[in-house]
């Protein structure tokens, strides 16, 4: 017993580092700020994670003054404990911050220190993450690219296409063999033409690429959903995302029992409670909370575990730096039930927090990436990056 408390190295520190690069307020870009946390043990080491949500309003969470028992700081919570006790530190920090709120942002900043925790226990026992969850389920991690094409900006339909033509061509240049095209052509279209563009997209693509497409919330009426999938059935999408208003749960129900095409959903839900609404009322096939959002990696195996019993996939959402994105190859290599996991690639959108904020980036081979082996995480924060990027 006396060996096992030597070998113990409480967490000292705990810090919010909130980064910001240029941003366009016309733009879906979730990686132009981020709010990093680190976590600190006795021995100087240090685990890193992230929240996918506004940064100055984590930092605050997360080193706020008590107020009282269940309105703590996130920091307070964590001084002093053994880092490698993850679930009782996910309950104490969830029960301690119940003001913060249970289903938002108060939950998005638990996220990052959840991400932090494990990449920090992973490298005390110099194991990579995806063994404190479990242990590898599979041999390679398989994303999928995202390919946008910003806002729309005056472009006429023809130039959007061509612009992801071209995007879609380096994906595939670059190894990936599944790639989601985000369809977020605004009032350019009818959804009539909506159909054609998608076509244009499957042929670019070819049929040995598994192809999503992401709808950006188009709908508020599940029939016209229905009408537009149905026409798609021919191009074998993997899931439509987006499809209706967030929140519309009855309606995606309607939709997902109407069509062969797995309709996910859920990217901005927190905690495996919500998930389960999603499941059991939404009726969705694909579950895509966010590591960063939603309780991070110990929540997100809850949720994937949840949607096992509904016979479910989960493809979590990631479109934020390369912690979040190391975070989800850990959490697939872990995970049945997770198919792919999105990857935000820096060749394919200029971001400069996605592509200099943390390193190394891994390389892909015929569409897969090799399992990760470094301690944590397998990725180091640029110290450089950090400074530039820092907000005061």
């Amino acid at each position: 017993m006396r060996a096992l408390a030597a070998a113990v190295s409480r967490i000292v520190d705990v810090e919010a580092i909130h980064l910001r690069a240029t941003v366009e307020t016309d733009s879906l870009d979730g990686s132009s700020e981020t709010v990093v946390v680190r976590v600190v043990d006795e021995d100087g080491r240090s685990g890193i994670g992230e929240a996918d949500a506004p940064g100055a309003v984590v930092r605050e969470l997360v080193e706020m003054d008590d107020l009282h028992a269940l309105s703590r700081g996130l920091r307070g919570i964590l001084l002093g404990r053994d880092p490698f006790e993850l679930g009782a530190l996910h309950d104490d920090l969830s029960g301690g911050t119940i003001y913060h709120g249970r289903r938002g942002i108060g939950v998005h900043a638990l996220s990052a220190v959840d991400i932090a925790l494990h990449d920090l226990v992973g490298r005390q026992l110099c194991r990579p993450v995806y063994h404190l969850l479990g242990g590898a389920r599979r041999d390679v991690v398989t994303p999928y690219a995202t390919i946008y094409a910003g806002p729309v900006r005056g472009r006429t339909i023809g130039q959007m296409m061509d612009d992801l033509a071209l995007r879609f061509e380096r994906a595939l240049a670059l190894g990936f063999r599944a790639v989601k095209m985000e369809a977020l052509l605004e009032d350019l279209v009818t959804d009539r033409e909506l159909v054609g563009c998608i076509r244009e997209g499957r042929r670019l693509l070819g049929d040995g690429v598994t192809m999503m497409v992401d709808f950006g919330y188009r709908w508020r009426d599940w029939r016209d959903a229905l009408w537009t999938l149905n026409r798609l059935e021919d191009c074998d999408l993997f899931f439509a995302e987006a499809t209706l208003q967030h929140d519309d749960l009855a309606g995606h129900a309607k939709l997902a029992t109407r069509v062969e095409t797995r309709v996910g959903g859920a990217e901005f839900a927190a905690t495996a409670a919500e998930c389960h609404e999603w499941l059991e009322h939404g009726r969705i096939d694909v579950v895509q909370a966010d590591i960063s959002r939603c309780g991070g990696l110990r929540e997100i195996r809850r949720i994937a575990d949840l949607s096992a019993g509904y016979g479910a996939v989960v493809v979590p959402h990631g479109w934020k730096t390369g912690i979040n994105c190391a975070a989800a190859r850990h959490f697939q290599a872990a995970t049945v039930n997770a198919p792919y996991i999105e990857m935000f690639h820096p060749a394919l959108y200029d971001s400069p927090l996605r592509a200099q904020l943390t390193g190394p980036e891994p390389a892909l081979v015929d569409g897969t990436i090799p399992l990760p082996h470094e301690p944590g995480l397998g990725v180091e924060l640029d110290p450089d990056t950090v400074t530039r990027y820092r907000v005061a």
